[in-house]
């Protein structure tokens, strides 16, 4: 079976991170799993934020092709408040539902939910039971996230694997504007002008138009790309 799952922290993080790579597969016939661990919700937002958000969020997926959309609801900042085998627990299930063949997770940024799903995340990647039959496991940017972590202090996002979404950048696009609440405007790290030059750039890391970035985490020799 050909499933990729995508996991972001927050609504909107797998368009800013992955929306041409979710686009890519979608249309190469992979079944696409978006699970959305956090929400804008109670205590720090209110429900109608998280309501709000969720719709957002599904609308951009059907842009992107997006197969199932999962949310657990988990009250953003306040992750750290469940204990980390019950978070760990609920990650795996997702794993295990899904099946991945590839498994895209956020990057170990600046922001402390990214931090702990990260984490949660390894855990359910290990080449053991349901993460035997992963693939590839890589790490995307979240811009206005992965690149203020401060230099040689915490990780740097350096990718080693970019995806050429140059004839998914327009979608990967009309996606983020589907994110109304959450958009910036220029120079906002979260305009989707942006947006649009940082693919461009990662395209003229990788010789093409428009790309994606990624650090490969685990990748077996099977080409599954």
């Amino acid at each position: 079976m050909k499933n990729a799952l995508v996991i972001a922290p927050h609504p909107d993080d797998e368009t800013l991170g992955a929306g041409g790579t979710i686009k890519h597969l979608s249309e190469s016939g992979w079944d696409v799993t978006v699970l959305t661990v956090a929400a804008h919700m109670p205590p720090l937002y209110s429900e109608e934020v998280h309501q709000t958000t969720v719709r957002e969020s599904r609308a951009a997926h059907a842009v992107l092709g997006v197969k199932n959309s999962v949310y657990l609801d988990k009250p953003a900042v306040f992750l750290g408040d469940i204990p980390v085998s019950e978070l760990n627990s609920l990650i795996l299930a997702e794993v295990e539902k899904a099946a991945p063949r590839i498994l895209l997770i956020p990057y170990y940024d600046r922001h402390i939910d990214h931090r702990q799903i990260f984490d949660a995340c390894m855990v359910a990647a290990r080449p053991v039971g349901a993460g035997k039959s992963i693939g590839l496991v890589a790490a995307y940017e979240t811009i206005s996230e992965t690149h203020w972590n401060a230099p040689h202090i915490e990780p740097n996002f350096t990718p080693n694997f970019c995806v050429d979404i140059t004839s998914q950048i327009d979608t990967k696009l009309a996606a983020m504007e589907c994110f109304k609440s959450q958009l910036h405007e220029f120079p906002g790290p979260r305009s989707v002008e942006a947006l649009k030059a940082l693919a461009l750039f990662r395209g003229s890391q990788a010789g093409c138009g428009y790309a994606e970035a990624f650090h490969i985490i685990r990748m077996g020799a099977e080409l599954v790309f």
